[in-house]
């Protein structure tokens, strides 16, 4: 990584740390997109990697996007065709890549997750928040629209009608009423953040592999697809994980009352 991203491995667990807390962590406007994809990549070609944080340094998780930098876009000097490939070729690359990605995602938010900040954090599989957590839809109040995937994505998590009312009024809400929304699972003091999130993944990497890679595919194809259309692919996988050795290792240990080593 470069500038923006900081990737840090520790055994089976990355932590991806945002990496430009003089400016909040903003995710356009500098080099965040292309690092975030850079990583996604590696990730993808390491098959020690179990689970993954994502973090911000500094008081914010992310500020969003770089509001001084869509002044470029609202001086009409830019074409609008050339503006939809902005966001098809930058920001909107993003969710594919973290939506996609096989292994985990926990987002531990340890400070104000704004506009694309928020949908960062809805694009991982879980969210842990600190106290000073703060959460906002808030493409509103700059007069835009959430470019980048969150509505498709909050709706899903928090359901339609608080996602419409994030949405729609681009209020703040703190850790406590994301916790009671539905949007993070927990709440901890700042301190216990990154132990919290760290606890949480070593129990993930703990499991077989390719057990957890199976299992959040078809968490993700849940929730656009149909019953028996996920059925058969849970025939499919199940299939793969009975032929696999960490599977004989998970049903011999039961047997024999040891605790199970899961080579992947």
């Amino acid at each position: 990584m470069s500038d923006f991203l900081k990737y840090e491995q520790e055994g089976h667990i990355v932590t991806l740390t945002m990496n430009e807390p003089e400016r909040r962590n903003p995710l356009t406007g500098n080099t965040a997109v292309p690092e975030f994809l850079a990583a996604v990549d590696r990730i993808q070609d390491d098959r020690s990697v179990r689970a993954v944080v994502i973090t911000g340094s500094g008081a914010a998780f992310s500020s969003g996007g770089n509001v001084r930098d869509m002044g470029r876009h609202a001086s009409g000097e830019v074409p609008g065709m050339e503006i939809r490939q902005d966001y098809r070729r930058g920001i909107q690359r993003l969710p594919l890549a973290l939506f996609n990605l096989e292994v985990p995602l926990i987002a531990a938010v340890n400070g104000p997750a704004i506009g694309a900040g928020l949908d960062l954090t809805c694009m991982c599989d879980i969210r842990i928040a600190s106290e000073q957590a703060r959460f906002a839809e808030s493409f509103v109040k700059l007069g835009i629209i959430p470019g980048d995937g969150g509505a498709w994505l909050l709706p899903r998590i928090v359901g339609l009608s608080r996602a419409a009312e994030l949405t729609f009024t681009g209020r703040m809400i703190d850790a406590r009423q994301a916790l009671e929304w539905n949007l993070v699972s927990r709440v901890v003091p700042a301190g216990e953040l990154l132990p919290t999130a760290y606890g949480i993944a070593q129990a993930i990497a703990a499991n077989p592999p390719h057990a957890v890679r199976l299992a959040k595919r078809l968490l993700r194809e849940g929730m656009h697809t149909r019953l028996d259309t996920l059925l058969e692919m849970s025939a499919a996988f199940q299939v793969l994980s009975h032929q696999t050795e960490d599977h004989r290792e998970a049903v011999s240990a039961f047997v024999e009352k040891r605790s199970p080593s899961f080579e992947g």
